[in-house]
């Protein structure tokens, strides 16, 4: 670890008393840090000269895992309006609120990586892209992706250390990719997965050919088989005649308690419609399948899609919001994160860590706000009474792989309303409301069904931003539904 100068071991602790009726979550907690000193953009703080500031700014690609009494985020290197610093960035918190810049991984590229480019006939990239972080015994495991723009090249690499802030030590290969290869993948974006059984398995690729899984040595963290790419599991459809490549960083957690393996996956491109979508297996390796029953390996789109772009209500937007983080704070509670770009100026970066919610039958859902210490104290129904913003995340499948890819496309607010005597509307649309904490269902008229999880957040969108209530879900089709109340 090359460690900034910046004492970062500050204890933060978590205020929060809430009522059933109420929304009284505070934007400041106990020692003074308050969530309106985030802003969107951040130029003012952005050079190098200030990256002890960085804090939740400057965050591409995260991986966050929680250590002791801290959580540790690892994220690619990128800043806003600047060479890049190679290294893979370090930052830690307790709350997952206010982050502290720490240091780096690497003093530069990392040697193994470098080399295999560069003996491949490529160029390095000048930075390091998609940590993945994870602790074996008392070993801290540091997976990285080092790739080429002047060739097909790239490569996964593993550094180990007995801390999470290093010093690291470079272990080995996991995984190459090159043009010639007669299995075509693309050695970026890992995530591992350690199973009860003791087995490890790393999933990786991008763009290429899909999302392959690895079943790697647990002694040492490298591929079991030396020279083994694995065994595609991902897939995306094909437009126009041509592959649909827009398919990338993958991330798997298992849910201990609804006994399944959850791969999340980026799709499409980060200036555009960068999304996420989800699909679920009983076994590590697959088959893994959608929310239609359809195996993720066939060519075609997934779903479901938990976050896209999107405008709430007096903002210009966030995009970017993929390639995501899936983490537990130990006690249940589990969590999504990810960069949000502003629409206002799409280069900014911001980590974005959002509660995670599971639906009824087993889907993870995200919260359409970021996480500030909100408690998951029972909602009371009448609180629910009032106007809401209402987003569908509804993308359709745009025939034409350059189509797809124009813009965006931001999922717009529109305004729900949700009444005393039962009813609600949208627009034109009508129907019925029921709640039973924390479950609001709306059985629309038109033959849909909204089935959210209400929840306590803060409106990032309002001046100030004050306590609100939140929901998200799915709807009967699997299309996800976001609400915060006005």
């Amino acid at each position: 670890m090359y460690a900034c100068s910046k004492d970062a071991s500050v204890t933060k602790t978590t205020p929060v008393t809430t009522d059933t009726t109420t929304k009284t979550t505070p934007t400041t907690d106990d020692n003074g840090f308050d969530i309106n000193t985030i802003e969107d953009t951040y130029a003012d703080v952005s050079s190098f000269n200030y990256y002890t500031k960085w804090g939740s700014y400057n965050v591409h690609d995260p991986s966050i895992k929680k250590f002791g009494d801290y959580y540790y985020c690892y994220s690619t290197d990128a800043a806003y309006g600047i060479t890049v610093r190679p290294g893979i960035q370090v930052r830690k918190s307790k709350d997952l609120v206010e982050w502290d810049f720490v240091g780096w991984v690497f003093n530069g590229l990392p040697t193994l990586g470098s080399n295999y480019i560069t003996q491949k006939g490529g160029t390095p990239n000048d930075g390091i892209w998609a940590p993945y972080v994870m602790k074996v015994g008392a070993e801290y495991r540091l997976y990285y992706a080092l790739s080429s723009s002047t060739a097909r090249l790239s490569a996964i690499g593993l550094a180990t250390a007995s801390s999470p802030t290093g010093p690291w030590t470079e272990k080995g290969l996991v995984v190459t990719s090159a043009n010639d290869a007669s299995i075509q993948t693309n050695a970026i974006d890992p995530t591992v997965i350690a199973t009860n059984s003791g087995e490890y398995y790393m999933y990786y690729g991008s763009a290429w050919d899909g999302i392959y899984v690895l079943k790697l040595d647990p002694s040492t963290g490298l591929a079991a088989s030396s020279g083994d790419k694995g065994t595609r599991i991902a897939n995306r459809g094909f437009t126009s005649g041509a592959y649909n490549g827009n398919i990338e960083a993958p991330e798997i957690i298992y849910n201990a308690e609804l006994k399944k393996y959850y791969l999340f996956i980026a799709y499409d491109w980060l200036s555009t419609k960068y999304n996420t979508r989800v699909c679920r297996a009983d076994n590590p390796t697959g088959p893994f399948y959608d929310f239609n029953g359809a195996d993720a390996n066939t060519s075609i789109d997934h779903g479901p899609m938990i976050t896209a772009p999107y405008k709430f209500t007096g903002h210009a937007g966030w995009q970017g919001v993929s390639h995501v983080s899936v983490f537990d704070d130990g006690a249940g509670q589990y969590f999504i994160a990810h960069q949000g770009r502003p629409s206002a100026n799409i280069y900014f970066m911001d980590l974005h860590v959002r509660k995670l919610f599971w639906t009824a039958e087993g889907w993870p859902v995200a919260s359409p706000e970021r996480y500030a210490w909100e408690s998951n104290d029972a909602i009371a129904k009448d609180s629910l009474v009032g106007t809401w913003d209402y987003i569908v995340l509804n993308y359709k499948v745009v025939p034409g792989y350059e189509a797809e890819q124009s813009s965006p496309d931001l999922q717009v607010a529109t305004t729900l309303s949700v009444k005393s005597d039962g009813t609600v509307s949208n627009g034109t649309r009508t129907g019925t409301w029921t709640y039973s904490a924390p479950t609001l269902q709306i059985s629309w008229s038109d033959g849909l069904t909204d089935k959210v999880d209400v929840h306590r957040g803060h409106d990032w969108e309002k001046s100030g931003r004050p306590a609100t209530f939140l929901f998200t879900g799915l709807n009967n089709n699997g299309t996800a539904v976001w609400g915060k109340l006005l």
